[in-house]
């Protein structure tokens, strides 16, 4: 049994078949198919006189019947896929009563795929009412990935989308990510610029970390439908993130608000980590200033030249005698400060931060300000481990960039590059290397591709697939991009 494409001589025999489909589907309770509202004899007509209905029988009776076509539906246009640029869609998929649950729905798209590529489609759409548990099962039994919903005219009820790529090389489209957040007493220091500036969904007036591409157990981030990143790399394998596929994901992006002067503190390297702390990543971060006060923000960056590790145990035990020994520096928005472990450091009050970063929730202490909350206690230091991996040598300094229209490499680092983009019309986005972390940073931006976009706004975050289609911003604004190094 195979696809047959319709003739008009099929047509009477066609419209009785999708008649008695729809008839006994209402007959079971499912209000999707009304017969004369949708499907209707013009569709149907009309379907056939383009040559895109095509029928299977079962000897001589109608078995199943079904509509594809290359390209889709304007309703589709503005829809969010996760694959594809050339795409091919079915609707109207149609098994008889008396021959449903015996596999031709399966035989019938097993068909439909084979044409499609034969068409040069690189990917398949379709939708189905969200109570159709027949269709939704099958459909995810033969590899449909659940995409969002749409709500057709005079439709009763939402329907799911659903696409799968057709193709080896298939690309895979820029996905927008939900963040998790870091609030409360985990970031007592933060604010709640992240929701005023940037719009993001925080629930705590002192949330001071927008995880934007995190796979941070317990604080994964999620793709629009809630998958996490793991569950995406299950899913797409090497298309999504590369040689990362069958690794740790590497790197962890946030967007910081400090409301009020973070810890001293100091992380570890990958060896001390992996022997000290059950295997984790250490943790080597850089910073794109996004704000800070009028006049420039404080930092501490490094310690001051000569500083002894004995002389940093003694003021750290003495308390506050260490802020002496410490080496604050002005920044200023678009200032990029690169942060290897073992360099000592904090951030200074108003200030906001865009950070790159390992993959890792390491972060040692030496000394929070004396600083109490509202029982009277201060927070936990971890003087030995800090001091442990404290590099006293390194003292390096904030790099200022210009502001220039393009594409501008700013980092190149062990763990991860960094591009700054800039424009006020129109640049393409770098290549990805295995994967990349897009966010922008500045104004409203379009994340153009062949066969979609995207709109960003400021503090919006796309992770992108290895094998994104070409990409451009459009618009006016700025935009940062990492990757793996």
């Amino acid at each position: 049994m195979e696809l047959i494409q319709a003739t008009e001589r099929e047509a009477e025999e066609l419209l009785a078949f999708y008649q008695h489909v729809a008839d006994n589907m209402e007959e079971k309770g499912l209000q999707q198919w009304h017969w004369g509202r949708y499907p209707n004899e013009g569709m149907i007509r009309e379907d056939i006189g383009k040559g895109d209905l095509y029928y299977m029988r079962e000897g001589e009776s109608l078995a199943a019947a079904v509509v594809l076509m290359t390209g889709q539906e304007p309703e589709y246009d503005s829809l969010r896929w996760t694959c594809g640029v050339r795409p091919g869609i079915f609707h109207r998929l149609a098994v008889h009563p008396s021959m449903q649950g015996a596999g031709y729905g399966g035989l019938v798209l097993d068909d439909v795929l084979q044409l499609l590529r034969r068409k040069g489609c690189d990917c398949v759409r379709c939708d189905t009412s969200e109570k159709n548990g027949h269709a939704i099962r099958l459909y995810e039994k033969l590899g449909f990935r659940r995409c969002g919903v749409i709500r057709w005219k005079d439709s009763a009820g939402d329907n799911i989308t659903f696409d799968k790529p057709l193709k080896r090389e298939t690309p895979l489209w820029p996905i927008p990510m939900k963040p998790a957040f870091r609030r409360g007493g985990d970031t007592p220091w933060g604010g709640s610029r992240l929701r005023e500036k940037y719009g993001k969904d925080t629930e705590d007036p002192h949330t001071g970390e927008s995880l934007e591409v995190s796979c941070i157990p317990g604080l994964e981030s999620r793709d629009p439908l809630g998958r996490t990143i793991p569950e995406m790399i299950m899913e797409f394998g090497e298309k999504l993130v590369g040689n990362y596929a069958d690794q740790p994901f590497p790197l962890l992006l946030k967007l910081i608000d400090v409301r009020e002067q973070l810890s001293v503190q100091v992380h570890p390297n990958d060896t001390y980590a992996a022997a000290r702390e059950n295997g984790k990543f250490g943790k080597t971060e850089a910073w794109l200033v996004l704000d800070t006060p009028p006049g420039g923000g404080k930092l501490v960056y490094g310690v001051r030249p000569g500083t002894s590790l004995q002389e940093m145990r003694k003021a750290c035990e003495e308390g506050s005698a260490v802020e002496a020994l410490l080496n604050h520096v002005t920044v200023n928005a678009g200032d990029i400060c690169y942060i290897p472990a073992g360099c000592v450091h904090s951030v200074g009050d108003g200030i906001m931060l865009y950070e790159i970063q390992q993959s890792s929730d390491l972060t040692y202490r030496f000394y929070d300000w004396n600083r109490t909350d509202q029982n009277g206690r201060k927070r936990e230091l971890h003087l030995d481990k800090a001091l442990d991996v404290a590099d006293l040598r390194c003292t390096p300094v904030p790099v200022k960039v210009e502001k220039a229209f393009g594409v501008k490499r700013v980092l190149s680092e062990l763990y991860f590059t960094l591009d700054l983009i800039r424009t006020d019309t129109m640049e393409t986005v770098p290549a990805v290397h295995e994967f990349g972390i897009l966010t922008v940073t500045e104004g409203k931006l379009e994340l153009r591709f062949a066969g979609g976009s995207i709109g960003m706004k400021a503090g919006d975050t796309c992770l992108l697939p290895r094998n994104s289609p070409e990409l451009v911003l459009v618009g006016e604004g700025a935009a940062a991009l990492a990757m793996p190094s």
